[in-house]
């Protein structure tokens, strides 16, 4: 943290613009609206109250990542029509607002919420049409209209799911039901492929700000490498790729997602420094392995979506003690990372949580804040031109830059700019 005076404090990471580049859409419900929508579409959840819910469900630490999941079976069965979506959507970019998160990825998986009569093509544009609307008000907040502060930007990352069984989703089953001796890899291809095709259209007919395309669920035993085809297809039009790699799997998981699915982004990336966690039989020296991926991570400014509190309730060996995360080896590898809440309901976070557990955790200067904090910006899937994306970038440096200097800390390294490479 700043050595002097003055310094760091959560009123001013509060006020600070802020990115989450890596927000899921049905793990960040607000908790009344959640209760309110199980009411309506009869939806049984073990708590009819906030109290109950967080006791139950939704809770400060888990025993385990299936507990941790637990609460997507109950978000998830709330969310299987438009009207849902939209709101959803709508009150996670409020939400975001509120604590100056300026701009926001928010990620889910469309075929979750297919069913009869209501397809991938209806999903999309129901959770564009919250985002809309929530742009809509914020654009009409006085400091947003004069310029003062920057404006609300958001977009859609649609993820496909390494591993589903029917239960999953109507749209899922279906799959299943039509393809019963096909392998079980070739299925979840095909769904990925379809979900990415999707997007594409969604794009490309439809005008919504779906951005980019994830990759998401169990790592071991479901290689990324079944997904390269619909990746294939994003990388072909031009969108933004980030894959779920390195979470609960070792470092090859990371080099496959960049090299399979070329993703831009990493979503988590806890175990780039393990060598221990190794299992190819192929990489007969993992220290070294490790070594040429972190090297190769850093130089081509792969960036690392992390998520703190999320990792802290689902790696017992970070529970007890956060400063264990590599966050802080990131940072000294000069690996461009960005800070994100994963969860906002399942992990009881915000993004200003987050940053201050960061600050705390691993001393984080002013400088080093708004370096980690820029990143979010300059790393993201922008739904725009890149002209466009740079002034707002220069808006965003302004606001951080002012706030800054109001507590007297100044942070603009010969004229502003981060220091690069960071």
């Amino acid at each position: 943290m700043n050595r002097g005076q003055p310094v760091l404090d959560r009123t001013l990471i509060q006020a600070l613009p802020k990115s989450d580049l890596h927000v899921h859409l049905d793990g960040s419900l607000r908790i009344a609206s959640l209760i309110e929508l199980a009411a309506e579409r009869r939806v049984e959840l073990p708590s009819a109250t906030a109290e109950g819910l967080h006791e139950l469900v939704f809770k400060r630490a888990y025993e385990n990542l299936p507990e941790y999941l637990r609460g997507f079976e109950f978000t998830v069965a709330c969310l299987q029509d438009a009207e849902a979506l939209e709101r959803a959507a709508y009150e996670l970019c409020v939400d975001c607002f509120a604590e100056n998160v300026h701009y926001v990825e928010i990620r889910f998986a469309p075929q979750l919420h297919v069913r009869r009569g209501f397809g991938l093509p209806d999903v999309l544009r129901a959770v564009a049409a919250g985002i809309a609307r929530a742009r809509r008000e914020i654009d009409e907040h006085p400091d947003v209209a004069s310029g003062a502060i920057p404006r609300f930007e958001a977009g859609i990352v649609v993820c496909a799911m390494r591993f589903f069984l029917p239960q999953f989703s109507e749209h899922y089953r279906a799959y299943f039901e039509a393809l019963p001796n096909a392998p079980r890899e070739e299925i979840y291809a095909l769904a990925s492929l379809e979900l990415a095709r999707a997007a594409v259209r969604a794009v490309e007919e439809d005008g919504l700000p779906v951005v980019g395309f994830d990759l998401a669920g169990q790592e071991r035993g479901f290689p990324a490498e079944h997904h390269a085809k619909a990746y294939q297809l994003i990388h072909d039009h031009f969108l933004g790729a980030t894959v779920h790699a390195g979470e609960d799997y070792g470092p090859e998981s990371i080099f496959q997602a960049i090299t399979d699915c070329h993703a831009d982004r990493i979503g988590h990336g806890t175990w780039l420094f393990s060598a221990h966690r190794i299992q190819d039989p192929r990489i007969e020296d993992p220290e070294a392995y490790v070594q040429k991926l972190v090297r190769y991570v850093a130089d081509r400014r792969i960036t690392l979506e992390v998520c703190l509190t999320s990792n802290q309730q689902t790696i017992p060996e970070l529970r007890s003690d956060l400063a264990k995360h590599p966050f802080g080896a990131m940072r000294d590898a000069k690996v461009s990372t960005t800070l994100c809440t994963d969860n906002r309901l399942v992990s009881r976070t915000t993004m200003t949580d987050e940053v201050w557990k960061a600050v705390e955790t691993f001393d984080l200067s002013a400088r080093d804040l708004k370096d980690v904090l820029i990143y979010g910006f300059k790393r993201s899937f922008f739904p725009g031109p890149y002209p466009v994306k740079r002034t707002y970038v220069r808006q965003v440096l302004d606001r951080m830059d002012a706030l800054f200097a109001e507590r007297g800390l100044d942070v603009r390294a010969g004229g502003g700019s981060p220091q690069e490479p960071r």
